[in-house]
This record gives C-alpha cells, sequence and structure tokens, in this order.
C-alpha cells in the first residue's frame, strides 16, 4: 500500500504554507503503507504537469491533497471539484485564468472518492474542528483536486482520491486577527485523514 500527500509551496505573501509544514512532517509509514510526501507549486500549469506525473510513477492507493484556506476556522474536506480555473489573483507564475477548463474535454465535475463523511467523523472525534465543504473554489487548490481526479480516472487507476483544506497556522496570524490553528494540530489531521483514507480502503 502506498499514499501520497501533497502540500503546497507559500503564496499571497505568506512566508510558509501549514498546508506543507504538515505534510513534510508526517511520518513515512501509516498503517503499513509507505507515505510519499510531495511540495506542488502554486501555479496551475504547476499541478497540471507535476500531478499527473507523480500519480502515474508512484502509483499510489491513496491521494490525500492538502490546502491553505486562509480565513476558514475548520480544517474542511472537499467534496467536489469543478473543471474551471477563474481567478483575479495571480498564481505564483503571475497566471490569472478567466473562467478557462482545467483540461479542455473533461468532465465538469469530480466527486472526491475519500470516504469524505468519515474523515470529517475521525477528526471531530479527535477534538479537531471539522466540516464538509462543498466548494474547492476556482484556484490553484481546485485545479490540484481535478487534476487528480481526473489522472486517475483517465487511467483507469483504483486509487481514491480527494482535497483537505487547513487553516492559517499560528503564526501566519500573529500580525492581524484571523482564525487559525496550531500547526500541530494541522499536521494531526492530516494523519488522521490519512489513517481514515487507508482503513476505508
Amino acid at each position: 500500500m502506498k499514499v501520497l500527500v501533497t502540500g503546497f509551496e507559500p503564496f499571497g505573501g505568506e512566508s510558509i504554507n501549514p498546508s506543507w509544514e504538515a505534510v513534510r512532517r508526517l511520518p513515512d509509514e501509516m498503517d503499513g503503507a509507505a507515505v510519499v510526501k510531495r511540495r506542488l507549486p502554486v501555479t496551475f500549469n504547476g499541478v497540471r504537469e507535476i500531478l499527473p506525473r507523480l500519480i502515474v510513477e508512484e502509483r499510489p492507493d491513496v491521494v490525500v491533497l492538502t490546502g491553505q484556506a486562509g480565513g476558514r476556522p475548520n480544517v474542511t474536506v472537499e467534496r467536489v471539484a469543478i473543471n474551471v480555473m477563474d481567478s483575479e489573483k495571480p498564481d505564483n507564475d503571475g497566471f490569472a485564468p478567466g473562467d478557462e477548463p482545467v483540461f479542455e474535454g473533461a468532465p465538469a465535475a469530480y466527486f472526491a472518492t475519500l470516504p469524505v463523511k468519515a474523515i470529517v467523523k475521525a477528526l471531530r472525534d479527535a477534538k479537531i474542528p471539522a466540516g464538509i465543504s462543498n466548494t474547492a473554489g476556482t484556484y490553484v487548490c481546485n485545479a490540484a483536486m481535478f487534476t487528480a481526479l481526473h489522472t486517475i480516472a483517465v487511467a483507469g487507476m483504483e486509487a481514491r482520491a480527494g482535497f483537505i483544506h487547513v487553516p492559517f497556522s499560528h503564526e501566519q496570524a500573529l500580525d492581524k486577527p484571523r482564525p487559525s490553528m496550531a500547526l500541530e494540530t494541522i499536521k494531526k489531521a492530516v494523519e488522521v485523514a490519512v489513517r481514515t483514507s487507508l482503513r476505508a480502503r
């Protein structure tokens, strides 16, 4: 068994991204599965190029993508990714697409194949604030989730995949008040999500 877990590089003027800070602290093995940890660029073109290659090369059984959702007070497990890239805010390459598809000719949307409700329950049982989100937005996080699910579908793989958004870490909330969570709690949340996903197979 193998699980691919990803986090993102910093963006939006932040010096860290709690998603990657959590992912890189994960153990190298969980419940007998090897854990492959990778940092993704906050670029539309980057995730569409890197993720398919990673998934095809690694052949993971489970793919857990994570990203920062500044302003959200809890960990949110995404239910759906849509085939749209639309942002007035440029990515880290300076690219700001408007109403463009993630992939031409691909389906309008994909539902997460991770056990969304089971993950939320496990997080709450672990005393971590969590909920289901029905929109991953139209920025790079959504593009990454759509790319992973589309890659798996096209390749005919049986891997389960989905996306988890995490709040700002406390370190990012020092200068101005905004919802945040301890980095250790974020790391624990990602670990709970991974273990729950592995056990659901």
